[in-house]
């Protein structure tokens, strides 16, 4: 028997209160929920994430949403959004080997092209990915996404002049898409979720990593810093600008964003709230910790419990 709209929401609040590799959970009661179990097409499924992402946003002001589409079927299996985030930028690659874009979405891109998808005429390195999404008994179908669905916030620094000619953007929504849901019993296959970003998402991971935009030299060069040795700390003090760019451009652009610190002050007051309730908190360092200042950073000196119960955020088996 499917819950009621009222009990849904209150187990999506708990997966999120349970998921181990969230710091932002302090906000759980603060979820809300789209309830499109109704979905009857690969198109509906589409509509509703696009409403997810026009009322996630809030045209910045994001509200913590989740939306759930039906529950999968033993015989029928369930809906698949394949993308990771319901927002990616597509990885082009061009001649010679070269990657334009994340290079993480290039093997997605491949498949969407393989499957019809029509990218710009002219390329870049922040093209929106198309949502591919599988209804059971039906072949994936490609849906590009309206360009008013995606807010995006031009990156520039606040001392550093030259940081805007670099051309670096970030969608303001960060929406993960390839997650079950499992709640009462039920495996709801397509549910993206979706929060505010802490500024090292976006600059020490999606901007700053090696495989992915690896901006960390082309900031450097520019600052003018000595890569060609470890000691100069130029990795360091590339990070850290990058990072202070995502954030002061959120903030300029009233786009809601925590910084790392912060968002470990808090999730220790979640600690402190769960024991006070009797409650156990899961945990996965590696994703706890920030990927900048970790150590000074008061969620590094302490351990977690691996533990993960449910109602509980699942990866997809492959």
């Amino acid at each position: 028997m499917s819950p009621d709209t009222n009990t849904l929401l209150e187990s999506a609040r708990i997966a999120w209160r349970n998921n181990s590799k969230c710091i932002g959970r302090l906000m759980w009661r603060s979820l809300e929920l789209c309830d499109a179990r109704g979905a009857t097409t690969a198109g509906d499924v589409f509509d509703a994430c696009v409403e997810h992402l026009r009322v996630s946003t809030n045209a910045g002001r994001i509200r913590p949403l989740i939306t759930v589409f039906p529950a999968a079927c033993p015989r029928a299996g369930g809906i698949r959004i394949h993308n990771r985030q319901l927002i990616r930028y597509a990885g082009h690659t061009l001649p010679g080997g070269v990657v334009l874009g994340d290079p993480e979405q290039v093997k997605f891109t491949k498949q969407v092209l393989s499957l019809g998808w029509k990218p710009p005429a002219r390329l870049s390195a922040f093209d929106p990915l198309p949502l591919l999404i599988e209804f059971p008994g039906e072949a994936p179908r490609l849906f590009d996404l309206p360009s008013d669905a995606i807010l995006e916030v031009e990156l520039r620094h606040p001392f550093l002049p030259w940081f805007a000619e670099l051309g670096l953007k970030w969608h303001a929504l960060p929406a993960v898409s390839d997650m079950a849901f499992e709640a009462d019993g039920l495996r709801y296959t397509a549910a993206p979720f979706s929060g505010f970003y802490m500024v090292t998402e976006i600059g020490s991971r999606n901007l700053g990593d090696t495989y992915r935009y690896n901006q960390l030299p082309v900031v450097a060069k520019k600052m003018g810093l000595d890569t060609s040795t470890n000691t100069s700390f130029w990795k360091d003090r590339a990070l850290i600008e990058i990072n202070a760019a995502v954030l002061h451009s959120f903030r300029e652009d009233g786009v809601s964003i925590v910084d790392h610190h912060t968002a470990s002050e808090q999730f220790m007051r979640h600690i402190d709230n769960e024991k006070a309730c009797g409650r156990k908190v899961p945990g996965d360092w590696s994703w706890i910790v920030p990927p900048l200042s970790g150590s000074a950073c008061p969620v590094f000196h302490r351990g977690y419990d691996g533990d993960i119960p449910g109602p509980r955020f699942l990866r997809h088996k492959a």
